[in-house]
């Protein structure tokens, strides 16, 4: 969904009319808030929070398997290395 210029409100006019905007999200509306002229907050239907988290969540999870997925071809490629060899590795490079 597109933000108009119609959803930037001001805090002082959030303050005055909440009610009325809070109707507005509830009903698909989303509300960015200014303060001193500047973004300050956006005020979004809990419904919406709960789905952008659910994104959020599902997200997080298929850029964990692509990281398995590249391990996994690094493992059938022979591009390995002992624990022994890893941490020789990273203990030389903190010293320099």
């Amino acid at each position: 969904m597109a933000i108009t210029s119609e959803d930037i409100v001001p805090i002082n006019q959030i303050r005055a009319r909440f009610s009325e905007v809070a109707e507005q999200v509830r009903k698909g509306k989303e509300k960015i808030i200014t303060r001193n002229g500047e973004s300050y907050v956006a005020l979004i239907d809990a419904r919406r929070l709960d789905h952008y988290h659910r994104l959020e969540q599902e997200h997080i999870h298929l850029v964990l398997l692509e990281e398995a997925r590249r391990g996994w071809d690094d493992v059938e490629a022979g591009r390995t290395m002992s624990v022994a060899d890893l941490r020789a590795k990273y203990k030389k490079s903190k010293k320099r």
